[in-house]
């Protein structure tokens, strides 16, 4: 599946159904047993895909919506969520366990490989070529967030955020993952004026659901999530959430800022 995925301004959601909120943000079905599935979004240009290799080996295509050579101009991110694969970033292999990162800079070729693995990738437009790294999730340092009076304690690793040993244009990218009685994936709800966020949830059981809160803090709206979706959010929208279950999530920005503190918090009370 190839989808080129329109934005939706603020004003329209606030008068939005359900489906049309699901249809505009929210994305299903993006991991299929031996297929690389992608969305292609308006918002920021950001690019996704589910590489679900199986027995075989299957490499990122082109995508229609970027035109010819469009993967040629990007710079890429990628999590292992399922057992343990090997992403092949020009000829050279890089073998990645559960929850394991990879950057890998503008123009580079992709194939994965892995009976089991289950690969989330994330393509942003850059403008100049990084080196590829490898980013073990048992070596990055978490940051502990939350507590558990708030039902939001939880670990934050950051992948490639703008600081640190892993360089990129504009890519933003790791892993947050709740602590044992935690509900809460961002609280309070916060904005970011100049990137676009997408929360991948992975890790939720069958069953479990994440509600998803969005839209203007003024006009909050809301998605029911299951596992292995992900939610778009533009640079209008708060995101926040809470869940039925323990779960975790990967984060992915890009923008025209690279400022990893610049968020803004909005004050629960704010929130209509």
């Amino acid at each position: 599946m190839n989808t080129d995925r329109p934005g939706m301004d603020a004003q329209r959601a606030r008068a939005a159904t359900t489906q049309e909120l699901r249809d505009a943000f929210l994305v299903e079905g993006l991991f299929r047993s031996g297929r690389v599935t992608t969305l292609h979004t308006a918002e920021d240009r950001m690019l996704i895909a589910g590489v679900v290799p199986s027995e075989g080996e299957l490499t990122l295509p082109e995508v229609e919506a970027l035109g010819d050579g469009g993967l040629a101009r990007r710079e890429f991110g990628v999590i292992n969520l399922g057992g343990d694969g090997e992403v092949v970033v020009d000829g050279e292999s890089y073998s990645l366990a559960h929850r394991d990162g990879l950057y890998a800079g503008q123009g580079s070729t992709l194939s994965f490989r892995g009976a089991d693995a289950r690969f989330y990738v994330v393509a942003t437009l850059a403008h100049t070529r990084f080196p590829t790294v490898r980013i073990p999730f048992d070596q990055t340092e978490p940051v502990a967030v939350g507590d558990e009076a708030g039902a939001g304690r939880r670990s934050l690793y950051r992948y490639v955020y703008g600081a640190g040993d892993v360089e990129s244009c504009q890519l933003q990218l790791g892993v947050t993952v709740l602590e044992p009685g935690a509900v809460w994936n961002t609280y309070p709800a916060h904005l970011h004026t100049r990137r676009t966020e997408i929360y991948l949830y992975f890790e939720l059981p069958e069953n479990g659901r994440v509600v998803h809160l969005m839209g203007e803090p003024e006009h909050t709206r809301h998605l029911i999530v299951a596992n292995e979706q992900a939610v778009i959010s533009p640079r209008w929208s708060i995101h926040s959430g809470a869940g039925t279950a323990r779960y975790s999530f990967v984060w992915a920005m890009a923008g025209d800022n690279r400022d990893y503190g610049d968020l803004a918090p909005v004050a629960p009370e704010a929130l209509r």
